[in-house]
């Protein structure tokens, strides 16, 4: 029963990365129109960056993880 619950939190297609990935960019862009309403100006506007600019970090890397493990996967195995 627990390996059925972990199976919903294993990311194992580009779709559901994509998904999570729009997920996030959601939030971020929630989060820094909060920030440009508290302080508005340069200051608010260099915190709405970063909340998008780790969108970007966190989907790309994200992705990379993806494309390793199928590579790991796809790889035969090595033996010394």
């Amino acid at each position: 029963m627990l390996t059925k619950v972990k199976r919903l939190f294993i990311i194992k297609h580009p779709f559901e990365a994509y998904l999570i990935i729009y997920a996030l960019a959601l939030g971020a862009v929630e989060r820094g129109k909060i920030y440009l309403v508290q302080y508005p100006g340069f200051g608010g506007k260099l915190l709405f960056l970063a909340c998008t600019g780790a969108v970007f970090m966190a989907g790309a890397k994200i992705l990379d993880c993806l494309k390793h493990e199928k590579r790991v996967k796809d790889q035969p195995e090595t033996v010394f």
